[in-house]
């Protein structure tokens, strides 16, 4: 069953209510793409088991049956899996994937690949399709074809590869070979840089691929791409604060096994929840050895004053989130981890004093410009910011004061929509959100976590 890319546009209503219980976090998307996008550049039939089952995953898994990969799902009745069930109850266990060999066989002519919300998949499947030699046009929903691949495909373009966009913007169309050489490459976001370190080992034998990186923001998620090179033992020459790197041709991506690991980024969001609505959560699945950068939110909460506590279970270790005291305002710098803004912004509405999320410009080139966003929605609520050129200050009373039936708008954007819904548990009022579809790119299941009402509303 494949989920639908038209997002039918839904609001959401959330009453005030405390938080808490035991939530099982739905797969890394970071990881889920890919591994999907390794397996499918691979030689041989790869499992991955537990994947994420979202809008943006399934734009990526459209993305890998048009580079010729075969990916089949396995469904069953988990109660244990945290993705959403489809029509007949059974939930996304395993994709199957039958890789291409590194385009042994040559994409067909003039295909068509829309990546709907996925920014990830853009940039990552731009450089996989720069290794063959036919035409591919990318596309995708209004926000895609506002997000900017310029940097990514000036690199590209001094590798060899033909690059055609509207000002660096989707559609854009790509057609190798790759032939290499050496190129800069700033990044305000990780996942160019991701890209061409997952597509540059498969170019020809001798082909030699060298990038300088003069700007490079969310380093963590350069580490976790990094971590899949490793591990199947493809050679590079970096430095060590990643400024520059070697990457010779002729190296494939093999065949693997394995379980994706569970996401940081969305355990935010019912942490969030908890915190700001007076209640305690525990997250399982998490691995607090992960690479993933957004572990970084759970620091963020001790420094404001709440309680958390790893456990080792029968099932693997898990995190207790709460907090019994009041919350207090920090200086944070999200330059590493620019996702957590929106959460962040939410939590440090109910702080005492200011909270200042600092070194964050890249959440403007999002989805959304999440700092201005988050600014503007939050004074609905009855909460001051000031908006800096990186970040945000937001200036905590230690509680909301709503305007008369407040209505946020989700900018369809499913960080902004979880964030708010957070925030709506701790406000003296219900809440309506608008746009709150697009949780599910992300977090399918989410807003029923928070038994929000859906429906039209006076």
């Amino acid at each position: 069953m494949l989920i639908c890319k038209i997002k039918i546009a839904m609001n959401i209503r959330i009453k005030p209510h405390r938080f808490s219980g035991v939530v099982r976090i739905p797969a890394s998307k970071s990881h889920t793409i890919r591994q999907l996008l390794i397996a499918s550049l691979a030689d041989g039939v790869s499992e991955i088991f537990y994947p994420l089952d979202s809008l943006d995953t399934r734009s990526c898994v459209t993305a890998c049956r048009a580079f010729g990969a075969e990916v089949t799902e396995y469904r069953t009745f988990d109660t244990l899996c945290p993705n959403p069930p489809d029509k007949d109850g059974k939930k996304l266990i395993k994709w199957e994937v039958k890789g291409n060999g590194g385009f042994k066989k040559p994409v067909a002519e003039g295909i068509e690949i829309d990546v709907g919300n996925s920014g990830t998949t853009l940039y990552l499947a731009l450089a996989a399709a720069a290794l063959q030699a036919e035409t591919v046009k990318f596309t995708g929903d209004e926000q895609i074809k506002k997000r900017s691949a310029a940097p990514l495909l000036d690199a590209l373009a001094g590798l060899g590869v033909r690059c055609g966009s509207n000002n660096g913007c989707a559609p854009i169309t790509i057609k190798g070979p790759w032939v290499g050489g050496k190129v800069s490459l700033p990044c305000p976001t990780s996942q160019y840089l991701s890209a061409l370190l997952l597509a540059s080992p498969l170019a020809p034998y001798g082909v030699i691929t060298e990038i300088e990186v003069p700007l490079l923001n969310e380093k963590p998620y350069i580490e976790m791409t990094l971590s899949y090179l490793k591990a199947h033992s493809i050679p590079l020459e970096t430095t060590p604060d990643y400024s520059r790197f070697k990457i010779c041709g002729g190296s494939s991506w093999k065949a693997f096994s394995t379980s994706v690991p569970c996401d940081f980024s969305s355990a935010a969001f019912p942490a969030a929840a908890a915190v700001i609505s007076g209640g305690e959560v525990t997250l399982t699945g998490l691995d607090p050895a992960d690479t993933q950068g957004d572990k970084f939110f759970l620091d963020i909460l001790k420094t404001m004053g709440c309680e958390v506590k790893w456990l080792n279970s029968e099932n693997g270790q898990t995190v207790t989130v709460s907090r019994n005291g009041r919350l207090n305002g920090g200086t944070f710098d999200l330059n590493e981890t620019p996702d957590l803004l929106p959460a962040a912004a939410a939590v440090a509405a109910f702080a005492c004093g200011d909270t200042a999320l600092v070194n964050v410009a890249h959440a403007r080139i999002k989805e959304t410009d999440r700092i201005a966003v988050m600014s503007k929605e939050l004074a609905k609520l009855g909460v001051s910011c000031t908006e800096k050129q990186d970040g945000l200050i937001i200036h905590g009373k230690g509680a909301l004061s709503p305007v008369k039936n407040p209505v946020i708008d989700g900018h369809g954007d499913h960080r902004i929509v979880m964030a708010f819904s957070a925030a709506a548990l701790g406000s003296e009022i219900p809440v309506e959100i608008t746009g709150a579809e697009s949780a599910a790119v992300t977090y399918p299941g989410f807003l029923e976590l928070l038994t929000a009402d859906t429906g039209n509303f006076p």
